[in-house]
């Protein structure tokens, strides 16, 4: 690896293109795999409204083959090829109508956009899976280039296996990890850099909304200076301004994405949102909440709870997890903004009402980006494949009368490894991501050893 001085003595190791390139196959490999793997759900036949036959609700979870993508082409008007939100909206029994779908709007573009030219299920699959294919490539070469064979973590990964095509979920996880190479890696100003990470963000919250918390450590981060305060305005202590810029910079973004949606058609629009407060607590969700209250207390008094308790407590956490950071600061000189961030996103996954098995998609970037030890991120592998696995042979044994109890069904059991490991492992991983260096640290140790190595010399 040979550094290279950036802007601002900041150095750049380079992963060469050979590496990159080796990289971004195995990753399309593994997205291949991740497609064969969906695929087994569909056909050979279909119904008259394009839904794989026969047997298809009884397949996708006996032969763990579920996604999200082929499941919705019927009940979201994906199929009839509406166009999102415009005429949509939400019915009295919290039923999308009229093309809205529960996700944000760029998510909603993606979801419309795979069903142009598809007339079953399986080829809604197949497109959307091309679609969202070169986000997922993409996103392995930019964590490449930020932390060299680490990334391997999300190239060759169990979780791009299983998620990679259940949801729509590989462009906000580019989001995140572009907003850390622009930052780290793009020879500009800090605050331009900075600017445009924001913007990212702000189009990740326009996919999956998680994103935009990330916005408020970038911005002390930026308020501080960067690394060590070297990129702060001459004879200022604290960037306002120039934080401030980054702040504002992903609100007008979110805006002007949202904006003529609003406009458009502002039932449907807002359907999205109205669906996922209505969402109730249940045994699809799979959060701490349901399995932690449901025992104890009745399940309209649970909802009523989490409704309240759950955003309380992840705003909690990310104050928490920025207090710490600015604690961080005081100590070494430089605000740790994606420490922060990967933190805030395990208090996010921890302690919302729903924890959906592909949320660990968002994860693995910062299992890469972070220097935890790699146990972490293997124990957080194992424990996922127990829910992601078991939570469908459950559903499975479930609906179609198989025995299902705890202690007569592995699958109960594995489901319950699920949820109680990953709460486990969220709890420690905020812990450990608020401690641990993040990968662009090493650019500045080499910046260091450089001008060692060249006053020794002198």
């Amino acid at each position: 690896m040979t550094p290279e001085r950036g802007d601002a003595g900041r150095v750049v190791n380079r992963f060469g293109r050979s590496a990159a390139a080796v990289l971004v196959l195995l990753c399309g490999l593994t997205l291949l795999l991740g497609f064969i793997n969906k695929d087994r759900c569909t056909g050979p036949a279909f119904d008259q409204w394009g839904r794989t036959q026969p047997d298809y609700d009884e397949r996708n979870k006996e032969d763990v083959c579920y996604s999200d993508i082929q499941h919705l082409w019927i009940g979201r008007d994906i199929d009839r090829h509406v166009f999102p939100y415009v005429d949509g909206g939400i019915n009295d029994k919290g039923v999308l109508v009229g093309g809205s779908v529960e996700y944000p709007v760029l998510s909603g573009l993606i979801i419309w956009a795979g069903a142009i030219f598809a007339h079953n299920d399986a080829e809604y699959l197949l497109y959307s899976s091309l679609l969202m294919a070169p986000f997922g490539l993409l996103t392995g070469w930019l964590l490449g280039k930020l932390a060299r064979w680490r990334a391997l973590l999300w190239a060759i990964g169990p979780p791009l296996i299983l998620y990679a095509f259940h949801n729509w979920d590989l462009p906000v996880v580019l989001c995140s990890a572009a907003a850390v190479y622009v930052v780290h890696r793009w020879n500009r100003p800090l605050v331009e850099r900075a600017t445009v990470a924001s913007v990212l963000l702000g189009l990740g919250f326009a996919f999956k909304v998680y994103p935009a918390a990330f916005v408020l450590p970038l911005m002390l981060f930026v308020a501080t200076g960067g690394w060590r305060g070297h990129e702060l305005p001459e004879g200022k202590k604290v960037d306002v301004v120039g934080a401030l810029k980054v702040g504002i910079a992903s609100i007008i973004t979110v805006v002007l994405v949202n904006l003529p949606f609003a406009i458009a058609g502002y039932d449907g629009w807002l359907a999205s949102f109205e669906f996922q407060q209505l969402r109730r607590v249940d045994i699809t969700t799979n959060s701490i909440w349901y399995w932690g209250l449901r025992p104890f207390i009745g399940d309209d008094a649970m909802q009523s709870l989490v409704g309240v308790v759950s955003p309380i407590t992840i705003l909690v956490s990310f104050a928490i997890a920025a207090g710490y950071g600015w604690l961080r600061f005081r100590r070494e000189g430089t605000y740790p903004w994606i420490a922060v961030s990967g933190a805030m996103l395990c208090g996010f996954m921890l302690l919302h009402k729903v924890h959906s098995p592909q949320y660990t998609l968002w994860l693995v970037p910062f299992l890469v980006l972070l220097r935890v030890r790699l146990m972490w991120a293997f124990a957080y592998f194992a424990v996922d494949l127990a829910m992601g696995i078991g939570i469908f042979r459950w559903f499975w044994a479930i609906e179609f009368g198989q025995p299902a109890g705890i202690y007569d069904s592995f699958s109960a059991q594995a489901v319950m490894i699920g949820v109680w490991g990953r709460a486990a492992l969220l709890v420690a991983l905020f812990v450990a991501f608020l401690k641990a260096r993040d990968v662009t640290e090493d650019d500045h140790e080499d910046l260091k050893f450089i001008r060692g190595a060249v006053a020794a010399k002198s």
